[in-house]
């Protein structure tokens, strides 16, 4: 069976509907999206391999949303839906980004589709042997061997519905992880329920999961599902799942081995089927000895653990990181904001950041809210950032700071990596990248980058 997550962006249902139904005959995984803003929705969720996007959407020009779609996620293959395919929107739309288009009316047939989608599928593999392997998984971005571990435990679990521990400290992405796990999943279509251990008082917690029946106690002027109930076929996030009080950890583990529960004030018994996703900011083995976190139930939440690694452990994302996070503020904000300077970079890279990836976050969008440059400066950090650092130096045992982070420099070496990798034939490295030929050669003068390799 074919490998492939696809969403299909229309607003015409009888368009959507026959992708949908060519594509899942296929094997492939698809999902639709009648409006641009529910597309952004999909690619923040999950993981996405390809996208159909329709030129004229209620609410964005296509070749708008193509644009945001890949600052989002630069590893996702669009192709246009258009009725002027072979015209200048078939030229914007790959100036835009865009991999190949499809022409209404007479390209909408399943044998025309399924070709397009195994095309670009195999674009989108040569793309990432180009850039060193896959970089990203859902929200998750990185391309460091504990990384690649992690998106390759999310391939294997995704598809089972077995229990998952995730752990890692605070800022690391553990929600990230959960939502790469229930979207990749059969469960996808499910409902997918969250509740914050730590943030509710005991007896609130209670409720929310079992909820409870009219009278159960002061307040309980109705019958309320409980959460339980509402990821019946779905999935149940517990977050930080070591903070929930012990005898409630015990009703819990009655819940997981049971699949049947009763809210509060019934004696009515209810099967659930839904699965678990917990998560915790400790050391389980750890809360366990501390008798936060009961022996039996860690046993039975932890079929798989997945364990994120602080940024700190992983300096070689750093800059991939700050790139995604640069691109997706600057088309948030509107500005035109490209790349990172030398001592900025190296002030990133001598930070400890305690607040891990959510830290990194924070500190690039106020930077490129504050800057006044196409480039982020030291000035344009945070103060937190910036305190006790010498202009100049870069912390020992990290990646050395290129000379400027921008697009235009990437841009160059993923041409150079192209024409390396087909053996400088143009017109396989214009197709590798996605570009028309004249394009290709186009770019090439604008970097200085000579027609035939250098002897």
């Amino acid at each position: 069976m074919p490998e492939g997550r696809i969403l299909v962006v229309d607003d015409e249902e009888s368009v959507a509907d026959s992708f949908r139904v060519a594509l899942q005959e296929e094997g492939y995984t698809v999902r639709t999206a009648g409006s641009a803003n529910r597309a952004l929705a999909e690619v923040e969720r999950a993981d996405w391999d390809l996208a159909f996007v329709d030129l004229v959407l209620p609410d964005m020009d296509g070749l708008d949303l193509v644009r945001k779609l890949k600052a989002r996620r630069p590893g996702l293959v669009a192709v246009v839906i258009t009725a002027h395919g072979s015209g200048p929107k078939g030229f914007a739309a790959r100036e835009a980004g865009a991999y190949d288009f499809l022409e209404k009316p007479h390209d909408m047939n399943p044998e025309k589709i399924l070709t397009v989608v195994a095309n670009a599928l195999e674009h989108k593999n040569l793309l990432e042997k180009v850039a060193g392997g896959r970089t990203g998984y859902g929200g998750l971005v990185g391309r460091s061997g504990p990384m690649k571990k992690v998106f390759d435990l999310l391939d294997t679990v995704s598809s089972v519905d077995a229990n998952v521990l995730i752990v890692g400290e605070s800022g690391t992405g553990k929600e990230l992880v959960a939502n790469a796990i229930h979207y990749a999943s059969p469960r996808a279509d499910g409902q997918f329920i969250k509740i914050n251990c730590a943030a509710l008082p005991k007896d609130l917690i209670e409720s929310e999961l079992f909820g409870y029946a009219k009278g159960a106690f002061t307040g309980a002027t109705g019958d309320k599902p409980g959460l339980f109930e509402e990821a019946h076929r779905g999935s149940l996030l517990l977050d930080e799942i070591a903070e929930m009080p012990a005898d409630l950890q015990a009703k819990l583990l009655r819940v997981l081995e049971e699949r049947k529960f009763r809210r509060l004030g019934t004696s009515r018994d209810i099967e659930v089927d839904f699965r678990l996703l917990s998560s915790t900011n400790r050391d389980p083995e750890a809360a366990v000895r501390e008798l936060k976190l009961r022996e039996d139930l860690y046993y039975r939440i932890n079929t798989v653990t997945i364990r994120i690694p602080p940024l700190r452990e992983r300096p070689e994302d750093l800059s991939l990181l700050a790139q995604h996070f640069l691109a997706r503020f600057a088309e948030k904000h509107g500005k035109q904001v490209t790349g990172i300077s030398a001592d900025a970079y190296q002030t990133l890279l001598g930070y400890s950041w305690p607040g891990n990836v959510r830290e990194l976050e924070h500190a690039l969008e106020r930077a490129v809210l504050v800057t006044r440059s196409g480039e982020i400066t030291v000035g344009d950090l945070p103060e937190t950032l910036t305190r006790g650092r010498q202009p100049g130096t870069a912390p020992a045992e990290t990646p050395a700071a290129p000379t400027t982070l921008n697009l235009e420099e990437r841009e160059r070496q993923a041409i150079l990596q192209a024409l390396e990798t087909t053996n400088w034939n143009k017109q396989a490295a214009a197709a590798l990248l996605g570009l028309h030929r004249p394009t290709l050669y186009s770019k090439m003068r604008k970097h200085g980058i000579p027609q035939k390799r250098p002897a």
